[in-house]
C-alpha cells in the first residue's frame, strides 16, 4: 500500500470527471414503453427493467436512514480516535491530517468456474488484464490504482453459484481469501437471480475480515457476454462500496444526508438505461448523477466519481483499511 499526500490528492481532484469513458453523444434518454416491458437479464426474467433494477443488480447491503446515520456516526468517531479530529466530508480535513489520500492496491482476483471454457465461469487472463485497465482508468482521476498479484482458480458448483450471504459463500471466502484489510479481493462467479454483484464496506472488516471483498458476476468484465452491464463497470461500482461510497440514490430526496457526499445531487431512485436529463428530486439543486458510477446506469452512461466521493473513499479507506 503507497501512502500518497494530501497536495497530489488536490492535484487529483482538478482533474477528476475529466476522464470520459464514453461519449455523451451516444447517450439517450429514457424509453418508458420498452423500460415496463418483460426483462430478462443472465437466465432470469423480471417483470420490466424498473423491477430489475429494484430487486436485482447490486446486492450491496441498503442501510435505512436510521442505519446510516448510525454507521456515520460511528465512521466519525472512528475518523476522530485515527487523527484527532472530525472528518467534515471536505479535503481540507484531510490536508489537516496523516491521512491515505490515494495509493496502489493490491488485487487478488479469484475466478469460481464450473468447468473449462468462459462458458462455464473460467475467463480468460486477457478478461482480467481488461477488467484491471477498466479500473485503473475509472479511479484514476481520484489517484488510485489497482495491482494485480494474483489470480486462482477453482472448479466448484456449490461457490459458481453462490449468493450473498449464503454458505457457499461463507466456505469460498474463508477458503480463498487473502492479504489484510487494505488488499482487495475479487471473486467472479455466476450468482444467478439476475445479479451482477455485491461488496463489503471499509467498516465491516474488523467484524468479520474473511468476508471481506467483491464478488462479480463472470460475464460483467470487459468482452463478457452481459449487456449492456459488460464493459467492466459492475467492478467498479462494487469496488465504489469496498472503498466506501453508497449509491447515489441512498436516502432519496426525503433525507438532507442522502449518500453522504455533499457533491452529488439527490436521487429519489436508481436510474438504468441512461436517461439524459432525468430529475426525480425536482425541488433539490441538480439532475441526477446519472453518469456516476454509484447509481444503476448502463455501463456506458458510466464515467466519473465527483470529489467529494474522492474524499469520502480517502477517509473511509485512513480510517478502517489502511495498515489494518
Amino acid at each position: 500500500m503507497k501512502l500518497v499526500s494530501a497536495t497530489h490528492l488536490s492535484l487529483a481532484l482538478l482533474a477528476c470527471g475529466a476522464l470520459q469513458a464514453q461519449g455523451t453523444s451516444q447517450y439517450h434518454r429514457a424509453d418508458p414503453q420498452g423500460d415496463n416491458k418483460p426483462f430478462v437479464f443472465n437466465g432470469h426474467s423480471w417483470a420490466s427493467k424498473a423491477d430489475f433494477i429494484a430487486h436485482g443488480r447490486c446486492k450491496t447491503r441498503v442501510l435505512t436512514p436510521e442505519e446510516a446515520e448510525d454507521e456515520e456516526l460511528a465512521f466519525d468517531m472512528a475518523f476522530r480516535r485515527e487523527h484527532g479530529k472530525a472528518f467534515d466530508g471536505s479535503l481540507n480535513s484531510l490536508a489537516a491530517v496523516a491521512a491515505v489520500t490515494g495509493g496502489t492496491i493490491n488485487v487478488y482476483f479469484h475466478v469460481i468456474n464450473n468447468g473449462t471454457g468462459t462458458s462455464n465461469g473460467n475467463i480468460p487472463d486477457s478478461m482480467i488484464t481488461a477488467q484491471m485497465n477498466v479500473l485503473n482508468a475509472a479511479y484514476a482521476s481520484a489517484g488510485w490504482a489497482f495491482n494485480l498479484i494474483q489470480v486462482d482458480r477453482t472448479t466448484n458448483s456449490s461457490w459458481y453459484t453462490a449468493g450473498p450471504g449464503s454458505t457457499a459463500e461463507k466456505q469460498m471466502k474463508t477458503a480463498l481469501r487473502v492479504g489484510s484489510a487494505d488488499d482487495l479481493n475479487i471473486y467472479s462467479n455466476n450468482m444467478g437471480g439476475g445479479l451482477l454483484g455485491w461488496a463489503t464496506f471499509p467498516s465491516s472488516y474488523a467484524g468479520n475480515p474473511k468476508d471481506d471483498g467483491v464478488v462479480i458476476l463472470f460475464s460483467s468484465l470487459p468482452g463478457g457476454t452481459a449487456a449492456p452491464y459488460n464493459l467492466g463497470d459492475t467492478a467498479t461500482h462494487e469496488v465504489g462500496h469496498w472503498m466506501g461510497l453508497y449509491h447515489t440514490f441512498q436516502g432519496g430526496c426525503n433525507t438532507r444526508k442522502g449518500d453522504y457526499v455533499s457533491d452529488t445531487a439527490a436521487e429519489k431512485s436508481a436510474a438504468f438505461g441512461c436517461p439524459i436529463g432525468r430529475d426525480t428530486c425536482p425541488r433539490l439543486p441538480g439532475e441526477d448523477p446519472i453518469t456516476n458510477f454509484m447509481d444503476y446506469t448502463d455501463d456506458a452512461c458510466m464515467d466519473e466519481f465527483s470529489a467529494g466521493q474522492d474524499a469520502r473513499m480517502d477517509a473511509q479507506f485512513s480510517t478502517y483499511r489502511f495498515g489494518k
